[in-house]
């Protein structure tokens, strides 16, 4: 397994982008409509990370973008998780945990000081790897705020050890 930074609009990373949207249409309707531009996810203010298999075909991602107080509900510090998705055939096997790992640790070392994501009722499994993880419920911020399926999660970004 090989995880490498990528730009987020990376032809592999938007090849997995189309797949999570699908996902996302299947199970709410419609894609996610969060305003996005690579841009956000350019070190030192964001991350973006693909998982390649053993045959070099990308089968995860993840990103966080800097977020910082807005009339969204964001607060100053806030790194933003966006775009966890692992293919089908690559779950169960421990990736999604390790993106999240490596995120947190690249936004606690950009001085992000939380931690932050947007999910969905219909979405259990990604709230379960975020609650085992020791992330909790936050107010709800961002685009889909006010809508019932909306589900927020937080959690605080110790300063790295020295």
């Amino acid at each position: 397994m090989d995880i490498r930074p990528v730009p987020y609009d990376h032809p592999d990373a938007l090849v997995l982008d189309e797949q999570v949207q699908k996902e996302y249409a299947e199970r709410y309707g419609e894609g996610d409509l969060t305003p996005m531009a690579p841009a956000d996810f350019e070190p030192p203010n964001g991350l973006y990370l693909l998982v390649y298999d053993e045959q070099g075909r990308p089968i995860a991602s993840g990103g966080w973008r800097a977020q910082d107080e807005n009339d969204e509900g964001n607060a100053d510090g806030d790194a933003e998780l966006k775009r966890m998705y692992v293919a089908p055939e690559a779950r169960g096997r421990g990736l999604a945990r390790r993106i999240l790992a490596e995120l947190e640790e690249s936004a606690r070392a950009a001085g992000r000081i939380r931690m932050v994501l947007e999910t969905g009722q219909k979405q259990p499994e990604a709230i379960a790897l975020y609650a085992s993880s020791g992330y909790a419920p936050v107010p709800k911020f961002g685009l889909y705020r006010f809508e019932e399926l909306s589900h927020c999660m937080g959690k605080p970004l110790e300063p790295a050890k020295r």
